[in-house]
C-alpha cells in the first residue's frame, strides 16, 4: 500500500470563503501623503497670487480715501478728524493690513530668486528690512487705523473728550515712534529691486516700475493721490509677473543665477563685437 506524501494529506486552499460565517475580511485602507511636486504647487500658486492680490489691494485701499484731487498735508489733529466716521477709508486700511501677509510673502520669493548670485546678500538684507517695515505698516494699521472704527461708536461729547489722547497716537508720540519702522519696508524692497535689475532675474520693466511704486509710498498723509499712482505702478508691473508665475512652472523654478549668466554672455558678446 502507497503512502501520499505529508503535502497531499496536510494541504489545503485558502480563499474567503472558507472563512467562518459571520466574519468580514479586513481591508487595508491606504492614504496618499501629499507628494513634494503638490506643496510646491501650492507655494506657487499662492505666491503668483500675492503678487496678483497685494498691489490691487494697495489700488482700492488708497482709492477709498476722501479728497483725493485735493492733496495737502495734514495735521495729526487734522487726520483725527478725518478718521471719524469714516466708514470707507477704515475699510481702505482694514485692507492694508490684510495685505501686509501678502507682502511677506513677495519679499521671501524675490530673496528666493537672488539665490545663487553675486548679490544674495542684498535679496537676505533687502527681505529683512522689508519684513520688519511690513511688520510695522500692520502695527500702524492696527494702532491709528482699526482704534479709530471702535472711536466711531462713542458719542461727539465723549469723542472730543478723546481728542488730545488721539492727537498723540497720530503724533507718534511714546513708544508709537517704533512706527516710523514703516520706512524699512521701501528701503528693503528697494535693495531687492536694484539686486534684481543688476541680474536681470525679472524683466526689467517689471523691477524698474516695482522699485518707483514702492519709493512714492513715502508720502506724508494727506497726498494719497502720489500713493494711488504708485499702487497702480506696481500693479501693472506685479500682477502680470504673478500671473506668469501660476502657469509657468519653468519660472517658478528659475533662480537669479540663469538672469545673470545672460548678463554676463551679453557683456561678453558685446566685447567680442
Amino acid at each position: 500500500m502507497k503512502m501520499g506524501g505529508i503535502g497531499s494529506c496536510c494541504a489545503f486552499e485558502y480563499s474567503p470563503s472558507s472563512l467562518p460565517t459571520g466574519r468580514k475580511e479586513n481591508k487595508m485602507k491606504t492614504v496618499t501623503a501629499p507628494t513634494l511636486s503638490d506643496l510646491e504647487n501650492i507655494k506657487r500658486i499662492g505666491t503668483g497670487l500675492a503678487f496678483i492680490l497685494f498691489p490691487l489691494l494697495f489700488v482700492v485701499a488708497f482709492a477709498l480715501h476722501p479728497h483725493l484731487l485735493n492733496p495737502h498735508v495734514l495735521s495729526a489733529r487734522a487726520l483725527v478728524l478725518r478718521a471719524r466716521h469714516a466708514d470707507l477709508m477704515q475699510l481702505g486700511h482694514a485692507l492694508d493690513l490684510f495685505s501686509t501677509i501678502l507682502l511677506v510673502a513677495v519679499a521671501l520669493r524675490f530673496m528666493r530668486k537672488l539665490e545663487d548670485t553675486s548679490v544674495a546678500w542684498a535679496g537676505l538684507i533687502g527681505a529683512a528690512l522689508a519684513i520688519w517695515g511690513v511688520l510695522m505698516l500692520a502695527t500702524l494699521k492696527g494702532a491709528l487705523c482699526l482704534t479709530m472704527s471702535a472711536v466711531d461708536t462713542v458719542s461727539d461729547q465723549e469723542f472730543a473728550q478723546m481728542i488730545p489722547g488721539l492727537v498723540a497716537m497720530f503724533s507718534r508720540k511714546g513708544w508709537m515712534v517704533m512706527t516710523w519702522g514703516i520706512v524699512c519696508m521701501p528701503l528693503g524692497f528697494a535693495i531687492q529691486c536694484i539686486a534684481l535689475l543688476r541680474t536681470r532675474t525679472i524683466p526689467r520693466w517689471q523691477s524698474a516700475l516695482f522699485l518707483m511704486g514702492m519709493l512714492l509710498l513715502c508720502t506724508p498723509d494727506g497726498a494719497e493721490i502720489v500713493s494711488l499712482s504708485a499702487s497702480s505702478l506696481m500693479a501693472i508691473a506685479l500682477v502680470p509677473y504673478g500671473v506668469q508665475t501660476i502657469i509657468n512652472k519653468n519660472a517658478w523654478t528659475q533662480n537669479g543665477r540663469v538672469g545673470e549668466m545672460r548678463v554676463a554672455l551679453a557683456v561678453a558678446d558685446k566685447a567680442v563685437r
